[in-house]
């Protein structure tokens, strides 16, 4: 040691070093470390290292020598050594356990799958035990079996499906419909079915999700089998197993359905959540305790060195002299030593890596670094810099991305710890990893770098219980729980809101790194390349996603909601990166992509150029491989098509980016809304109610850039000018569009926005919708709940004591599906429904849109469209318009960026290059939805597009398959205008507009309306029919069976709507049955009384009206008067209509209702028409003129019926049988089919050849009917 340090003023030499530090803009000259002594003559050096090393107080000799590298390693082996050895865990025999010969022995021991025994088809997907079953069904067992003691494994769940994970004995039988549980002696989980298995199910545990970690704990001291669920027991699964023997014992074994996938870990690495008193079966490393020890020593060096480095006030360095000294050389010499020290005991034995990795090392690193902010980044890049220094470090990096990517995989959001909660940590950390070149081009060379990065993005969902614990407490508007837990609510609602935030920025972080890593390669690649390789590879695997059984690997539903809401936010909010926009296509770092406005471009390739990983997305017209040898599109390959924003818009509804008047994804007025809802939970969207999460401000700069203020001077909407009709279905010319050539200088490896959007549609197709469909079922259910809660508390305060008993259990019952609901749409507004995210979806509708109808002019692309652009489209607009709290109020939704889709649906909706049916039902759905509120048809009133083309087109698409949403639609049109319509003033909901245009257009096209009516005869006929066998079925049965009673409400409605689009076409269009052929009008009569005798003639007037009422609803709401009405409505027009001079010559009514071979059912019909109540269903006097008509209309019919039967029986004994219609043997037969000259009436013939142009008798195709005589 070298000479002892002076005194300085009464204090030691090394605490003048410490004092000198105080100035931090002076650098002193680096000094050798000598042993200095405080007042009490103590040796500040070598208890230093005491302290670091956890050695006994004055354990360490006086330093004789430099403290150095060399010098601490030796007090590491022959100090540090003695004091922490911990005996080995290996096991034997003795202990319980059995190993197969394969296994190994001692500290070599290595458990894994008994390839023997695998039934099936398991494969490991990647080391050491994540498995995927290829197979319907498939099991296998561990290399190892227990006999005795408590043993435990972990499985990680890859996904959620049916497995059965747990314990079996060499006698069950393993095969391709049985596995673990399914017979004696085996005992297994299934959180899918929320089932445990012991050759029958019982239902036990909690339903699982991905990314759970489920303990198999046997205890075969007390003959039992305990599952755990992230560290939380589920019970006692089961009870009095039988006992084994030496070499006879339980094994681990798991049976997976096809495509599950999950990770075992039988002790290769540490437990997530290990239980105390149960083993792993592979023992941990014997080292496993010492490596612990010797991070925390580099931990408390850490500490010291990050007080040292902290600027602290002489009083508290004083405080710490006598034990922390500089430790400017002592720092590296230690550490270097520390990380020797590991470094060697890893190279002799590379087997215990992994878990010295994933366990002792990933916790000092957290320890290191932080689990929250603020991170003490400078520690951890100490401590990485010194472990680069040796050689092997790549390797533990592997690991510890490996670890970080699983760590994402299985971290819950946890109330306690927001905001930083969930896989933030673990984000954290690797992101801050990544930003090292070294780092990003290790794990970019890794072969399942993907695969890490889908664990990265990695987000798990919570079920029930989970939401239990995340949302303690729940309040609803209207509830009767505490006033305390509406504030509680929202605090935990905005804590969770937080944690979601910053994972959500921290994925943001990651992409960006890889957006902007230019890996290693010849040729070299520009940024972004990796990004898109990633994206691609994405589509690829999970082709079929969609599907109701996706195929086996495609990824976890949280990886493509993670990577959908980064490029969302990077589209709407922009890269908040300026280096990015040096190399992407036309990116402004200061606006988002989609609210950028101007002239837009799409480049065709995306759509046209065969790509591996899009040739199997199906397309508007079809498939790719079909449309390209129909419809080749090489000359369109290299163009990129632009438009100006707006410019499928009339002057009138156009509102874009530039224009005066802003979009709802940027106009001033989306933070004014924002501001009304600071309690949204108090806000009640229709139809939905529930807690909401509160509600970010949007972002400056799209503030600033769709401002009135930062428009240019030079900006201004130019008119149209093209003299150029219009396509059959484009609406309007495309105005300000242009096909320009690719940009040859621009290389196709450049990342484009576009690509971008593309995927963005793409991601929220297969990942987004599933969601959003989940949270509508829970919002929808929600409501009805609260609904049923109220009823049944009116009704406990009404009823009498005896029935109370029944109310409270189910109000109970009821009660626990609102808390239930609630929960679980407080958790989508938070994950789903930001509103930021709104903003984007809203802008992202805009844009695509535009592209369509673009597109829609250009048949040899349009019809290469991916089907998921559509889809998208439409199922995006719609959660818009119904999310709670809504985004913007309805007034506005359309008319403020959306009215272009409204011209895309009604133009489309029967579209015939969309060759998918499902497609165009979609549409026709959309317009059926929209028609039923004023606010939306008030915009489809005001659209030429649905003005022009949506009556005809309407009629000619009400075919076998699209006639329920045709019905809803011209129903919701011609609302109001029928019989007893007026109570409730429905009429205002009507559009007085569309009942002009559909009049028009069946006046105007014959054919076209007489095929409608012939459909429209034809579907009531059918619909009728069903409901009738639906209810007579019930009825000899004698009980209302649900499904059946669904079923006849069902038809039951739509035949009352069919029956009111009828009375619509008698009201306006009374000439297409009083005029001409009777063909119509006896059809139309002949429905009539097959109706009423329906309606009239059921045995048991009380079963029948039950079938029809739903759960909860009264009589007033459901019953026979839905039907009658039109009806009353059908004949009051037609009667009206005959009294009129200009068919008072046609078609006699009279003579009609006479002639159907049922007076007596005609006449029984009318008098029950006559003798209803209708007064509930008119205001003031109104029906009384009807019912004089009604009245004296039966009195006709009855005298004409009458003179009928006696002309009849007048002529009864004449023979007639050779001249009448051998069809309806009412009338003469006076026509004849040609060419076959088979006879029958000219109104059956005319009748039959509506539906079918082929003979009665003989299937011969009738070219003409002539008529006889």
């Amino acid at each position: 040691m070298g000479e002892d340090s002076p005194r300085v003023g009464g204090f030691s030499a090394g605490l003048a070093v410490i004092l000198n530090g105080e100035d931090s803009n002076k650098k002193s000259p680096k000094t050798r470390l000598l042993s200095c002594y405080d007042d009490l003559g103590q040796q500040s050096v070598e208890r230093t290292l005491e302290y670091v090393f956890g050695l006994p107080n004055r354990s360490l000799n006086s330093l004789t020598s430099l403290v150095d590298r060399k010098f601490i390693h030796s007090v590491i082996k022959n100090d540090f050594s003695r004091y922490n050895v911990k005996l080995s865990d290996s096991y034997g025999e003795g202990d319980g356990i059995c190993f197969n010969s394969k296994t190994g022995s001692g500290s070599d021991v290595v458990i894994g799958l008994e390839e023997s025994s695998i039934c099936g088809d398991i494969k490991v997907i990647k080391s050491p035990f994540l498995i995927e079953s290829s197979a319907m069904f498939s099991s296998a067992r561990a290399s190892a079996c227990v006999w005795k003691g408590k043993w435990m494994y972990e499985v990680m769940l890859e996904t959620s499906g049916i497995q059965q994970l747990g314990w079996a004995t060499l006698s069950c039988p393993f095969t391709d419909h049985k596995g673990v549980g399914d017979a004696d002696d085996s005992y297994a989980y299934d959180g899918r079915r929320v089932s445990k298995w012991n050759k029958d199910a019982e239902t036990y545990g909690q339903s699982w999700v991905v990314g759970d970690i489920i303990g198999c704990c046997i205890d075969l001291d007390r003959d039992e089998i305990i599952f755990y669920r992230n560290g939380n027991s589920l019970g006692v699964a089961f009870h009095g197993i039988r006992k084994m023997g030496p070499g006879f014992g339980y094994y681990p074994a798991v049976s997976l359905s096809q495509g599950e996938r999950c990770e075992l870990n039988f002790g290769a690495r540490p437990f997530k959540y290990p239980v105390e008193g149960y083993h792993p079966l592979q023992a941990p490393p014997s080292k496993s305790y010492y490596v612990t020890q010797l991070l925390q020593c580099w931990s408390r060096l850490l500490d010291m060195h990050s007080v040292e480095r902290a600027e602290h006030s002489l009083v508290q360095k004083l405080r710490r002299v006598k034990r922390f000294v500089s430790l400017e050389e002592i720092f590296l010499p230690a550490s270097y030593a520390i990380c020797e020290e590991l470094f060697s005991i890893l190279e002799a034995d590379v087997g215990i890596t992994e878990y010295m990795v994933w366990g002792p090392l990933l916790s000092f690193m957290f320890e290191v670094f932080g689990l929250h902010a603020p991170h003490d980044y400078p520690s951890l890049d100490k401590v990485v810099e010194v472990l680069l220094q040796f050689q092997g470090s790549h390797v533990l990096f592997e690991h510890i991305l490996n670890a970080l990517s699983c760590g994402c995989k299985i971290a819950s959001l946890i109330l306690t710890e927001c905001p930083y909660s969930g896989s933030y940590s673990h984000l954290a950390l690797a992101c801050h990893l990544l930003r090292r070149e070294e780092f990003m081009v290790l794990w970019w060379k890794l072969p399942d770098f993907e695969f890490l990065f889908e664990g990265f993005l990695s987000q798990k969902t919570p079920n029930k219980q989970d939401l239990d614990s995340m949302i303690p407490t729940v309040w609803w508007p209207g509830s009767c729980e505490d006033a305390s837990y509406e504030g509680n609510m929202m605090l935990t609602t905005t804590a969770l809101s937080e944690s979601i935030s910053k994972i959500e920025e921290k994925h943001r972080d990651l992409c960006r790194l890889v957006i902007q890593f230019i890996p290693p390669t010849n040729p070299p690649q520009l940024p972004g390349a990796v990004f898109r390789t990633f994206l691609q590879s994405l589509l690829l695997k999970n082709r079929g996603a969609e599907r109701n059984v996706p195929p086996p690997g495609v990824s976890s539903n949280s990886v493509l909601v993670s990577i959908y809401t980064v490029v969302l936010h990077f589209l709407s909010e922009g890269f908040a990166l300026g280096g990015i926009c040096g190399w992407l296509k036309s990116c402004r770092a200061d606006v988002g992509f989609l609210h950028r406005g101007g002239e837009q471009s799409f480049p065709l390739h995306l759509f046209l150029k065969n790509d591996p990983h899009r040739a199997d997305i199906s397309r508007l017209g079809g498939s790719y491989s079909h449309l390209s040898k129909l419809h080749p599109t090489i000359d369109h390959e290299m163009e990129v098509i632009q438009w100006d924003e707006g410019c499928m818009d009339s002057e009138e509804t156009r509102v874009t980016h530039s224009t005066r008047q802003k979009p709802c994804c940027c106009s001033s007025y989306d933070s004014d809304f924002t501001r009304n809802f600071k309690v949204p939970a108090k806000y009640l969207a229709k139809g939905s109610r529930g807690h909401c999460s509160s509600i970010p401000e949007r972002p400056a700069h799209v503030a600033t850039e769709c401002s009135d203020g930062s428009l240019n001077d030079d900006i201004t909407d130019k008119p149209s000018s093209s003299d150029q009709s219009e396509p059959e279905y484009g609406y309007r010319q495309v105005h300000h569009m242009k096909s320009v050539p690719k940009d040859t200088n621009m290389s196709t490896a450049t990342l484009r926005e576009e690509e971008l959007l593309d995927a963005l549609l793409w991601l929220y197709h297969v990942g987004l919708a599933p969601n959003f469909k989940q949270a509508s079922y829970y919002m929808t259910h929600q409501a009805q709940s609260i609904s049923l809660l109220e009823e049944t508390d009116k009704q406990i305060r009404e009823r009498a004591s005896e029935q109370l008993k029944h109310l409270k259990e189910a109000r109970n019952e009821y009660r626990e599906e609102v808390i239930d609901c609630v929960r679980h749409c407080a958790w989508y507004r938070i994950s789903l429904f930001s509103r930021w995210k709104q903003r984007g979806m809203y802008a992202m509708c805009m844009w695509v849109v535009q592209l369509l109808l673009v597109l829609s002019n250009t048949d040899s692309v349009f019809i290469y469209i991916p089907e998921y652009y559509l889809e998208t489209l439409v199922d995006c607009f719609h959660v818009l318009r119904k999310s709670d709290p809504p985004f913007v109020p309805s007034t506005i939704f359309i008319k403020r960026g959306l009215a272009s889709f409204v011209t895309f649906v009604v133009t489309h909706f029967n579209d015939p290059r969309i060759s998918s049916a499902d497609l165009r039902d979609l549409l026709l759905q959309s317009i059926s939805v929209l028609v039923q509120y004023k606010e939306y048809l008030a915009t489809f009133e005001s659209n030429e597009a649905a003005t022009q083309r949506m009556p005809k087109a309407l009629l000619s698409a009400f075919d076998n398959r699209s006639w329920i949403p045709v019905t809803n639609i011209l129903l919701r049109l011609c609302k109001g205008s029928g019989f007893s319509f007026s109570k409730n003033g429905e009429s205002s909901s009507s559009s007085v507009l569309f009942q002009r245009l559909l009049r028009e257009a069946c006046i105007s096209d014959e054919g076209l309306f007489s095929s409608f009516v012939n459909r429209l005869f034809n579907t009531l006929s059918w619909t009728m029919t069903e409901f009738s066998v639906s209810v007579r079925e019930m009825q000899e049965k004698y009980q209302v069976i649900e499904f059946q009673q669904r079923k006849c409400c069902v038809i039951f409605d739509l035949s009352c709507n069919l029956t009111r689009i009828l009375e619509f076409c008698t009201r306006e269009i009374p000439q297409a049955f009083l005029s001409g052929p009777d063909t119509n009008l006896r059809r139309l009569i002949e429905l009539v009384v097959f109706i009423l005798n329906h309606i009239t003639s059921a045995a048991d007037a009380e079963f029948f009206d039950l079938s029809l009422r739903r759960h909860s609803q009264s009589s007033e709401k459901v019953n026979r008067g839905m039907i009658l009405a039109p009806l009353v409505g059908i004949i009051l027009n037609l009667l009206e209509a005959t009294s009129s001079a200009e068919f008072r010559e046609n078609n006699d009514l009279l003579d009609v209702f006479a002639s159907m071979d049922c007076p007596d059912t005609v006449q029984y019909g009318f008098q029950y028409l006559l003798d209803y109540n209708w007064d509930g269903s008119f205001r003031g006097g109104a029906y009384a003129a009807k019912y004089d008509q009604l009245e004296k209309f039966l009195s006709l019919l009855s005298c004409r019926t009458v003179l009928q039967h006696d002309k009849v029986d007048s002529v009864e004994d004449t023979d007639l049988e050779d001249s009448l219609c051998c069809i309806c043997y009412a009338c003469e037969a006076d026509a004849q089919l040609v060419p076959c000259s088979h006879r029958s009436c000219y109104g059956c013939i005319t009748r039959h050849l509506l539906n079918c142009q082929r003979c009665f008798f003989c299937n011969t195709t009738v070219t003409d009917v002539s008529k006889i005589g």
